[in-house]
């Protein structure tokens, strides 16, 4: 009898983590984390290979630069409708981790590390792995 807790407990477990991590797929407001301004909405989603992706559907400051001018090879002088900024986030536990992604203003890459806090997508972009030298985003649901 206490197996069978153990294997229902664990499966329940299992369900709910990867609901979490369906939860962040979808639409999002990107907010900048200075003034709290609404700049872009970025659609997640899960690609074919099983990993996970970010690409911006739409810009909303009328003044936003709309050329990637500093992206670095392929991405250089792509529109950024439709650039993909977040890239091969993988599904652990809760979170997606081990991608990265793009910062279009800057052309840089960071390390990326993707929660659910309170019912918004917190974005950990850093300089290292651990996520220790970097900054987070918080993007609220479209």
């Amino acid at each position: 009898m206490k197996r069978l807790f153990l294997i229902c407990a664990i499966l329940l477990a299992s369900v709910s983590l990867h609901a979490q991590v369906n939860d962040m797929l979808g639409n999002w407001y990107t907010v900048d984390d200075k003034t709290g301004e609404k700049l872009s909405v970025v659609n997640i989603y899960k690609g074919d290979n099983g990993l996970y992706y970010g690409k911006i559907e739409k810009l909303l400051k009328p003044d936003a630069k709309t050329v990637c001018t500093e992206c670095p090879g392929e991405d250089k002088g792509k529109s950024k409708i439709g650039l993909v900024i977040i890239r091969d986030m993988k599904a652990d536990k809760d979170k997606l981790i081990g991608g990265r992604v793009l910062d279009p203003d800057n052309g840089k890459f960071y390390y990326a590390k993707i929660s659910l806090k309170d019912g918004q997508l917190v974005l950990r972009g850093s300089l290292d792995k651990k996520g220790l030298l970097g900054r987070s985003q918080t993007w609220v649901r479209k």
